[in-house]
Parts: structure tokens; sequence; C-alpha cells
């Protein structure tokens, strides 16, 4: 009798020991997995979403966009996403944003995480104030970049000449007289949408959707567009240590000086 309760209670604490060792396990590899979700920063939301870090924690993951999506484009993340779990995502390759009118998406997220103030002008709804991403094009892969005939990017922008348009160019060849025609993007009017990657025809995409704050650089702090009014006023806000440099040879010396001193190139 014993020895049954001896091996019984053996028993019970090896299953809590394994129990305990499953339970931390999980908890490591969840945790590896919402450190590597968050890292992404190749996630394109829906239109109207704030910034991520603001999304993340209004989106109380409901799927309500999911459903008033008509086109079947937003997904809710998965845990073999990468993307934070249970949130909207798109993959404009698989299927682009079909720019409705009604941004039913938006219109139907119950906590600003798509925010459809951003989605109007003049207090009427209009989808191309989206901001879901920018359309980068690969210059190496695009067969309008090698000289062939291919504007389907452009035909298929919902705001053709206006996100993108196709501008003619003289062949650098020798023996060549014809003009190259090549799709070029405005970031500014882009939305995002990503019919142009949907329809782009090469094997992997040549144009292709990357969330705007990447696109765009805006992460950078070290150049400012003087001509914009938005960027003159970060320029005021900016402080004095953001842009201290090292201390070389080179950067002690007045401007003129480093002009007059061609040696001086040398031995930095």
């Amino acid at each position: 009798m014993d020895k049954l309760y001896k091996n019984e209670r053996r028993d019970f604490f090896s299953k809590v020991v394994k129990g305990i060792g499953y339970s931390l396990f999980g908890g490591m590899v969840w945790s590896a997995y919402i450190e590597k979700s968050k890292a992404n920063t190749l996630i394109l939301r829906p239109p109207g979403a704030i910034k991520e870090e603001e999304f993340i924690s209004k989106c109380i993951k409901c799927g309500l966009c999911v459903e008033a999506c008509p086109f079947n484009t937003l997904q809710l993340a998965n845990i073999s996403d990468g993307v934070p779990l249970g949130t909207p995502f798109m993959i404009p390759r698989e299927i682009p944003c079909y720019m409705c009118l009604d941004i039913p998406c938006a219109n139907n997220c119950p906590t600003e995480a798509l925010d459809i103030t951003k989605l109007k002008k003049n207090n009427k709804l209009d989808i191309n104030k989206a901001t879901i991403g920018t359309a980068i094009i690969n210059q190496d892969t695009c067969i309008a970049f090698w000289g062939l005939q291919c504007t389907i990017c452009v035909k298929h922008c919902p705001i053709a000449n206006e996100a993108i348009k196709v501008v003619y160019e003289k062949s650098k060849k020798k023996d060549s007289y014809h003009a190259i025609a090549k799709p070029l993007v405005n970031s500014e009017a882009c939305t995002g949408c990503g019919l142009c990657e949907k329809a782009c025809p090469t094997e992997v995409a040549s144009i292709y959707i990357l969330p705007r704050e990447i696109a765009t650089a805006k992460n950078s702090k070290h150049y400012i567009k003087s001509w914009k009014e938005e960027d003159e006023q970060r320029l005021k806000n900016i402080k004095k240590n953001d842009f201290t440099l090292p201390k070389t040879k080179r950067n002690e010396k007045s401007l003129l000086d480093n002009v007059n001193d061609v040696e001086g190139i040398l031995d930095d």
C-alpha cells in the first residue's frame, strides 16, 4: 500500500514539474512571438489606421473591419503571420484595397484605431485620403526600366496620373532612338491601395507597397524639407543636441577653411 502511495505521489510531482516546464517553455515561445510581431515594421493596416503603437493599444481585435470589407482584403493575424495576434492587416499582392467610397472598414471600427476623420475632405468621406502605404518601384526588375513597353501599374491605379504616371526619357543606349516610358510614383498622392502591386506582371512584384513611414523616410530627423511648412515647424522644435556631430579635424574648421584645405581631406 505504501509503495502504491509513493508511486502515485511520485507521478503527481512528476506531472507538476512537467506542467511547470511546459508553461515556462510556452511563455518563452509566446514572448518570442510578441517581440517578433512588434519588430515587424512592414505591416500594412486598413485605411484610417493611426500610428502603429497607438493602433496596437486601441485595437480590440474585434474583427469588425475584416467582416465589413466586401473584397476580403483584410485578414485577422494569427500566430504564424508575424503580426500582433488578432489585428487586421492586408497583403496587396494577394488582395489589394479596392478603395470603397463608403470605407466600411473604418466606419465599423468601434475604438478609433481606424480614424474615420483622417479619411474626410470638406467633411465628406474621401478614400483618396487613405495612407495605407506608398508604392515603391524596383528599377532593376521593372520591365519598363529595361526599355520594354509596360504601363500596367499606371492603368490599374485608381488615381492614375496623380499617384503614378508615365514619364518618358531618352534611352541611354547609343544604338537606340526610342524613348523609355517609366512609371513614377508621387508618394504624397499614393494611397497604398496595392492595385498596382497586384497587377504587376513580374514574378515578384516590381512595384510594391511599404508603410508610409518607411517608404518616405519620415523617421529621419536629420533632413529638413524647407519648402514644407510642417518641416519648417519641426526645425523650430529641434534641440541643438539632436545634431551634435562627432569631433573630427574637418568639422572643427570653418567652412571656408575646409574648402581651401584639399590635403586635409586625405587626413580625415
